[in-house]
């Protein structure tokens, strides 16, 4: 997330002439020439928190039905990425820009722009800026060919801004000027499937899943925009993940395990944000890592998990973005050779073996010095622990045993 100055702009006419339409999508077009590459009907409200005299304030900004298409906007090429820059007031903006692979396209990043020195929207505030937020975790995704519908509310935070989207339905890469039929549905609009019990005399209970065994660790790796390596990881992998299945008509859990060989990485990373996807067949797994420039420390701020297996009823789309594990020093690499569990979300967690990474601060496309994580402390301390009690206890005994033989002599006398 950045921050940073831009020509004014202002969305006070809005307030005062009660343009804001809550509720009601607006509807988008991005053209190059008579070929539409975005269509996108979207509604959102935006909550900033900005500064005043005496601590902060927040309001909420309702994306208004008068928004339209800006100049900004672009179907991309050239090494130039698709863009959806939406306008409204004077200058007021949110931008979403879009990125794809093989299988699924998504937004990669997305921005908004506010003016803290509108009064109207923004009374009492103690800055005259034009801020811009950028995030590059959202859990828009979808299938490429298929549009991507979620009427449910979700949110994406950033660091004074929380973006609600609702009733949001958008298809990027399009091969005809029409949203398709076909649909990738957000996790929050699937439904629930609830089964009522059943009373019988011999009820056989469905087997646990069987786990694959831990996964052969892959080594992965991303190039920076300089040429040189920015980012490194080595980790087996494995996806425990609670799906609707189609063949058994029920939900399922299953465990399955990511192959190195079938893997193929890409990525990117800048100063403070670093991604790396891992793509093997129809599943799609992103990494994102943050780093805290104030502290030095790196994170695993988000994962995302997307997926188009035969036996799913819709496409699978689950994200967390306010995750906070494989934390490091920046510089330094992360080592962790314990098995850990990072759950992301209540139908899908992720169990890592052999971690090593580092996402920043990559010198020679070695890894640093590693920051080693403390189950593998404990592991190590406990059978030192251990051994030292045993070493102090044979000490007592053999003390023990050789005061008791000194007194033992004493009680004879010389001849």
């Amino acid at each position: 997330m950045t921050q940073k100055l831009l020509p004014a702009i202002s969305i006070a006419c809005f307030a005062v002439l009660g343009w804001f339409a809550v509720g009601h999508a607006v509807m988008f077009e991005v053209k190059d020439g008579n070929s539409t590459c975005i269509k996108a009907q979207l509604s959102a409200n935006f909550s900033i928190t900005y500064p005043v005299t005496n601590g902060t304030n927040t309001v909420t900004v309702p994306l208004p039905s008068s928004a339209k298409v800006g100049s900004g906007s672009s179907c991309g090429g050239a090494g130039v990425s698709p863009e959806l820059l939406a306008v409204f007031g004077e200058g007021h903006s949110l931008g979403l820009v879009f990125s794809h692979n093989q299988l699924l396209y998504q937004v990669a990043n997305l921005s908004l722009s506010y003016n803290l020195s509108d009064s109207a929207i923004f009374p009492r505030s103690s800055s005259k800026d034009v801020i811009t937020m950028v995030t590059n975790t959202s859990e828009i995704s979808a299938q490429l060919n298929t549009t991507y519908r979620c009427l449910s509310a979700t949110i994406v935070h950033l660091e004074a801004v929380n973006i609600t989207f609702f009733d949001v339905r958008m298809e990027a890469y399009m091969s005809s000027a029409n949203l398709s039929t076909d649909e990738t549905v957000c996790s929050a609009d699937q439904p629930t499937t609830t089964v009522a019990p059943t009373i019988s005399p011999r009820t056989t209970p469905s087997p646990s899943p069987v786990p694959p065994g831990n996964p052969e660790p892959g080594n992965y790796s991303i190039i920076g925009t300089n040429g040189t390596v920015c980012l490194l990881a080595r980790m087996g992998l494995q996806l425990n993940v609670t799906y609707y299945s189609k063949s058994q008509n029920k939900t399922v859990q299953s465990i399955m395990n990511l192959e190195p060989n079938n893997t193929s990485a890409s990525g990117s990373c800048d100063s403070t944000a670093a991604t790396l996807l891992l793509t093997e067949g129809l599943t799609n797994l992103s990494f994102t890592f943050t780093l805290n420039t104030t502290t030095s420390k790196y994170y695993l701020s988000a994962l995302n998990l997307s997926a188009a297996w035969p036996d799913l009823t819709v496409s699978l789309i689950i994200s967390n973005s306010t995750l906070d594990y494989l934390q490091g020093t920046l510089g330094h690499s992360y080592m962790c050779s314990t098995e850990q569990i990072i759950f992301v979300s209540n139908n899908f967690s992720l169990n890592t073996f052999k971690v090593w990474v580092q996402p920043f601060g990559v010198k020679d496309n070695q890894y640093g010095s590693a920051d080693v994580c403390s189950m593998d402390q404990e592991s190590v301390l406990i059978p030192i622990i251990v051994g030292a009690a045993l070493a102090g206890l044979v000490v007592i005994v053999l003390i023990a045993y050789l005061i008791g033989r000194r007194r033992s002599h004493a009680g004879y006398q010389t001849i």
